[in-house]
């Protein structure tokens, strides 16, 4: 059987990580949106990849479980990719952290079951998970290791104001769990890591664009010291790295891709969100 390579949201750069690990392999292409899946899931048949769907909602256990349990049920699972996730604009605080915290925690947990020795996972994250100050400790101490199940009902998390906040909390959430999940998918042999992204060009991006919050976008591409943003190519030629093995002695870490607008942050080019 051929080694298993999944991918969760199967937008620009799922599908382009989905194209550059899927030659040789069984791809299990997932996500929310029937149509969005399979016009991603045809563009690789028709280049001959051998492609497999299933419709997933990371927000539900018994949903990714499931997702789970199909790739294994298709040879031994080696790259599990997550790149599901809501902007801030596209949700309520509470929606985005359903699918952007909780969500995440739930993949890790279920395909630490499956994964086998040797493999590797990794969480699409966002640059806006470096945006915000360190949480109190104990806070983080709880994103980290409480259980995915218990993380919606954190006191800390019921007052979230707005969805900016509650995205980049969930997205300092992904960092934080992959430290914790390189434990526990370590003692399986495999390792587990998160790149952040800055501004993609993807159909997402393009809404945020044409959004309210467009003109900050802006700003932070004009601050950057690349004054660009970045075709998903470009991401997916780091998930090459971070899932093969040359990077074999990374694990807990994430990867900041973001054409240095955090760097302009720091150097107080660009305000820091509150």
């Amino acid at each position: 059987m051929a080694d298993v390579v999944v991918v969760i949201g199967a937008g620009g750069i799922g599908l382009a990580i989905a194209k550059r690990q899927g030659f040789g392999k069984t791809v299990l292409l997932a996500d929310f949106n029937e149509t969005v899946l399979e016009a991603a899931a045809q563009s690789m048949k028709d280049a001959s990849y051998t492609v497999e769907t299933q419709i997933v909602d990371v927000a539900s256990r018994d949903s990714v479980r499931a997702l789970a349990d199909k790739a294994a049920s298709l040879g031994p699972v080696m790259q599990v990719v997550n790149t599901a996730g809501l902007s801030p604009n596209m949700a309520p605080p509470q929606k985005v952290l359903e699918v952007d915290l909780y969500g995440s925690a739930v993949v890790f947990e279920e395909f630490e079951r499956v994964i086998a020795a040797g493999g590797a996972g990794l969480i699409i994250s966002s640059m806006a998970g470096h945006m915000m100050r360190q949480l109190p400790e104990d806070q983080e101490h709880a994103l980290a290791f409480a259980p995915a199940d218990e993380l919606l009902d954190l006191p800390f998390l019921k007052d979230v104001p707005n969805s900016l906040v509650g995205y980049m909390v969930a997205k300092r959430a992904n960092h934080l769990r992959v430290q914790a999940a390189a434990m526990t998918w370590g003692a399986k042999g495999a390792r587990v890591n998160s790149i952040s992204p800055g501004i993609i060009v993807t159909p997402l991006a393009q809404h945020e664009l044409n959004s309210e919050i467009g003109d900050g976008y802006r700003a932070m591409i004009a601050a950057s010291p690349s004054k660009r943003m970045a075709p998903p190519e470009e991401i997916a030629v780091a998930a090459a790295y971070l899932l093969g093995t040359d990077a074999g002695f990374v694990t807990g870490s994430d990867l900041l891709i973001d054409g240095g607008v955090i760097a302009a942050m720091r150097a107080g080019k660009l305000p820091v969100p509150a």
